[in-house]
């Protein structure tokens, strides 16, 4: 007689119960040696190895890059089914190491991942485990989608710990932007006419943006730095360059900003007698939490101990690479508390925390309620259907950013 949905919950929970100490092993390893964007290769192998290890089948260096994997299992008995992937992160910041918690993200996923070969044999479908690289910066997730690493997986779900328990939280559009700036070289006291200020030409648009941000949205952020502003001081800068983010709610509406930020830039270079090359390196589109998902992972998360909270509609949100993911498939992104209300996450505080006692009962809890949800898509397909339905009304398959490329094929 084939197992219902709550024993095969319980198969799942009891797994996980066992896997506690090992789980937490690995999220601390991870925490105690953090890595930046696209050179997470420890934390993705101990990952990736464990998955191998417990039987996955696991390919290394998907879409491309070399910090990211994909670690599939086949359900039994053999037939078609739905595909459902637990998403993996486990890049760090600058000098603040874990500072959002990515040890848990990853750990958690993984956790969630091994758990369904309790019950491997009972459900049809396929279960993957897909780590995604640089979420801070680099966008690993918005490479993959381009790259078709999603194209085949009808649900996708993750974790992020936070301060509070929220299923159904967005975020905001990113834009990446550079600016080069090119002049002419001059001696600045013997020829300064005889050059042509890129310096003037990078901090004349930072003056522009300032002058625009009157005109913006309240929900507009743009804020950047100047990576190169000359060589010598006695020199004219010939070179300058500046990095930019530019924010909004929706993805259309960040790009109506990207647009005017640009021409900002154009005209502090015409005012300079210089020229700009602007180059639009990536964008996160606003996330799209699924309904039907986030019931499911609701109930799951209430379940195993914590208190789901409705989101508070003018709580300033940041941006992630799961938005590309969630406008193409039905996904989600939780998020489940480490830390009280009032501390942020890219905060020293934050990274103490991801491998603190709470940080440690979180991640167990989101690996069980991860799985469980995972259960319940698995074996009542029909639920799959349902969320597709509800994603097609949510989301423009012609959006304009849907119609952009910035990474293609290597």
């Amino acid at each position: 007689m084939p197992s219902s949905t709550r024993q095969l919950k319980d198969r799942v929970l009891e797994y996980l119960d066992e896997m506690t100490p090992q789980l937490i092993q690995i999220s601390q390893t991870i925490h105690a040696n953090p890595e930046l964007a696209f050179e997470e290769y420890k934390s993705m192998a101990l990952l990736a190895d464990t998955a191998e290890a417990h039987g996955f089948s696991v390919t290394r260096g998907v879409a491309g890059l070399e910090t990211a994997f994909e670690a599939v299992s086949v359900g039994a008995p053999p037939g078609n089914g739905p595909t459902v992937a637990f998403l993996a992160e486990y890049d760090a910041l600058p000098d603040l190491g874990h500072a959002c918690g990515h040890n848990i993200i990853g750990t958690a996923a993984t956790g969630a991942a091994l758990a369904m070969l309790a019950i491997r044999n009972e459900i049809r479908g396929t279960v993957k485990l897909i780590g995604t690289p640089a979420e801070e910066k680099g966008g690993g997730k918005a490479i993959m989608v381009e790259r078709g690493v999603f194209d085949n997986v009808d649900a996708a779900m993750m974790i992020h710990p936070g301060s509070k328990a929220m299923v159904a939280r967005g975020s905001i559009a990113s834009n990446s932007l550079s600016f080069e700036f090119f002049g002419k070289a001059a001696h600045a006291a013997a020829a300064p006419d005889k050059g042509i200020n890129a310096l003037d030409a990078c901090i004349q648009t930072f003056v522009n943006i300032n002058a625009l941000r009157q005109h913006l949205t309240p929900d507009v952020r743009i804020h950047g730095i100047i990576t190169h502003g000359g060589d010598a001081v006695n020199v004219v800068p010939k070179y300058a360059r500046a990095d930019f983010s530019v924010r909004a709610a929706t993805s259309d509406e960040s790009l109506d900003v990207v647009e005017k930020v640009i021409r900002c830039a154009e005209a502090g270079a015409l005012a300079a007698g210089a020229t700009v090359k602007a180059t639009h390196q990536r964008h996160y589109a606003h996330r799209v939490p699924n309904p039907i998902l986030a019931q499911l992972f609701a109930a799951n998360v209430t379940e195993v101990g914590e208190t789901v909270v409705q989101p508070d509609p003018n709580e300033r949100k940041g941006s992630s690479d799961m938005g590309n993911v969630s406008h193409l498939i039905p996904a989600i992104h939780p998020y489940i508390p480490i830390v009280d209300p009032g501390i942020g996450s890219h905060t020293p505080e934050f990274a103490e925390a991801a491998v603190g006692e709470r940080g440690d009962r979180a991640l167990i809890r989101a690996a069980k309620a991860l799985a469980m949800t995972a259960v319940d898509l698995l074996t009542q397909p029909e639920l799959i259907e349902q969320a597709k339905a509800e994603h097609a009304k949510m989301v423009n398959p012609n959006a304009r950013w849907r119609q952009m490329r910035f990474f293609g094929e290597d």
